[in-house]
């Protein structure tokens, strides 16, 4: 089972590096993560007679497991964000690697062959191991809290910045992080069972993790063939409303009734604008091109909609593409076009979406809607 994920694994790398996509980044980093994925696996079957021979290449491997989760938060950073770029302050992510190996270096590299063979043997029972188990584990913590926090980051900038997202992205993102972290609490409740004396256990648990292991490799390899242009980023430099807020509200407490005229004021406009020139027809409208049409800055269009209207871009769009399918829907002139042609008329792009967002509107499907009406 170990040798069938290796080749998965080695199988969508070949197809990540030759695939056409925009986003070669995120491609490239996903494959360096896939590699060090299969590097990892590479000793459960590994023969004995060849760990002997190489023990320093043994060593080694063993410390590759400390660059898997940071380049897998690496690729989950270049997938969110477009702009992201590759930087020197990135090489901090190595500093547990270089760390290991500079450890297993002057403890382990330089030991006689006898020496080596003593302590493979009783690797389990030596502190160096140990604390090597013990860093990784702080370290998938660490990384799992920054993954998440970042899909939180990326889901508040879409929902405030634009309509009609890829929800696949941030749905495959958080499907992938939330398995890949559930297979790593699961590999770290498996190195406790190296120190209880078990060994019926610690086999079972072995051959259970090598069957997950494969299901989630070739569940990636399912994900990349049927959607090879999955991902869309957007850009990391987008602030959100609340942090705009504290900068645009400094010394301006005198001012205050004024500035709540202006804000009922360029309401007035924007909900006279959508409902005249309807943007929202556009199903890739954005709240920087919404800026650009209605004449105020981005900035402050997006404190408006998302504080003082107290509501996200994203639903504030949709609510008037809902209410322009729900005319559609009434009109017996227009009974002959079906959900999909309405849904595509009024600005969505994806039927799922319309549906949700169509139900959360009128607590109807657009089916019982036509049919009620």
């Amino acid at each position: 089972m170990s040798g069938m994920s290796v080749f998965v694994s080695l199988l969508l790398i070949l197809f990540l590096l030759t695939v056409k996509t925009e986003n070669k980044l995120a491609n490239r980093l996903f494959a360096v993560y896939l590699l060090f994925f299969a590097i990892d696996n590479l000793g459960i079957f590994m023969s004995e007679d060849f760990i002997r021979d190489h023990f320093n290449l043994e060593f080694f491997r063993w410390t590759v497991c400390a660059l898997i989760i940071p380049v897998f938060y690496l690729y989950v950073l270049s997938v969110c964000f477009a702009d992201f770029r590759l930087k020197a302050k990135h090489l901090l992510h190595t500093i547990p690697f270089l760390a290991a190996n500079v450890v297993f270096i002057f403890r382990l590299h330089f030991l006689s062959d006898q020496e080596k063979i003593h302590f493979y043997d009783h690797r389990n029972q030596l502190p160096e191991l140990f604390g090597f188990q013990i860093m990784l584990s702080f370290q998938i913590l660490c990384y799992s809290i920054a993954v998440f926090l970042v899909l939180k980051k990326y889901k508040e900038i879409y929902q405030e910045n634009y309509t009609n997202p890829k929800t696949s992205i941030f749905k495959w993102l958080f499907q992938i992080s939330t398995a890949l972290f559930i297979l790593y609490y699961l590999s770290i409740a498996k190195n406790v069972l190296r120190y209880i004396d078990i060994e019926v256990l610690w086999i079972w648990a072995n051959v259970v993790m090598q069957i997950l292991v494969l299901i989630v490799t070739c569940w990636f390899v399912l994900k990349a063939l049927n959607h090879p242009e999955l991902f869309r980023g957007i850009d990391s430099k987008l602030q959100l409303a609340r942090d705009i807020l504290p900068k645009e509200n400094e010394n301006v407490v005198e001012i205050k009734d004024n500035q709540n005229e202006a804000v009922v004021s360029q309401i007035s406009i924007l909900k006279h604008y959508m409902a005249e020139k309807e943007p929202f027809l556009n199903p890739s409208l954005t709240i920087q091109e919404l800026s650009n049409q209605i004449e105020i800055p981005v900035r402050d269009l997006s404190v408006l909609i998302n504080h003082h209207m107290d509501q996200h871009f994203f639903d504030f769009v949709n609510e008037y593409r809902i209410q322009k399918a729900m005319s559609i829907l009434k009109n017996p002139l227009k009974s002959d076009l079906t959900v999909l042609e309405i849904l595509y008329e009024v600005g969505f792009n994806s039927k799922s979406s319309f549906n949700t967002s169509f139900k959360k509107y009128t607590n109807l499907t657009p089916t019982a809607y036509r049919n009620a009406s």
